[in-house]
């Protein structure tokens, strides 16, 4: 706990930044509200300077895919294809196929990215920090396309995560994705009371 408060006293602009800003988005998210956008992408900004820091480089990669999705996350929920009688994007589950069809393409390319960063940089924990990565590409086109499915994953890859930087000393943003891992079910209730009934299974 002492470790933390001294981070928190010498905790630099862009760490704070990052703190700031990824908590305020994910509670945008949360209430649907399209601001979580352009808050997102300073966050993304942010985290790349810090992954780059502790030499987790599939989240650097993350965070570069995470600022193209969020400008698309943020057209689509303006201009995605939606009910006539919608005024808003509608909150959906992902079709079983598509499911089954990202879920291959996670594993495979948590397998090949793992394996690159092992035998070809100095990566930290190269297939946990993969499988965080990949599982992240996933959810954020799963939340840019508003299935509530997104947050299931969210709530995976913050425990994973936070495990990651607790061993790689990164307190802050373990305190982070320990936040995130309540949020995440906070968001799989929000979204689900918005849903049309037909659409939420009993």
């Amino acid at each position: 706990m002492s470790a933390l408060l001294q981070q928190l006293a010498a905790m630099d602009w862009l760490e704070a930044c990052g703190l700031v800003s990824g908590l305020l988005c994910v509670w945008l998210l949360i209430r649907q509200n399209i601001w979580n956008w352009p808050i997102g992408l300073v966050y993304s900004l942010v985290s790349l300077v810090v992954f780059y820091r502790a030499r987790l480089y599939a989240d650097l990669g993350l965070h570069v895919f995470y600022c193209v999705m969020n400008a698309y996350g943020w057209y689509y929920w303006l201009r995605g294809a939606r009910p006539a009688s919608e005024s808003e994007l509608p909150v959906t589950r992902i079709p079983h196929t598509t499911a089954v069809s990202l879920a291959v393409v996670v594993v495979v390319a948590t397998w090949v990215s793992g394996y690159t960063l092992s035998t070809h940089t100095d990566a930290a924990v190269p297939y946990w920090d993969s499988a965080t990565t990949m599982m992240s590409f996933g959810a954020m086109w799963m939340m840019a396309r508003k299935h509530i499915e997104n947050w299931v994953v969210w709530l995976v890859v913050d425990v994973i995560a936070t495990f990651i930087y607790l061993h790689k000393d990164l307190e802050l943003y373990a305190v982070l994705y320990g936040v995130y891992i309540a949020m995440a079910v906070a968001g799989w209730w929000a979204w689900r009371r918005t849903m049309q009934p037909q659409t939420v299974s009993s």
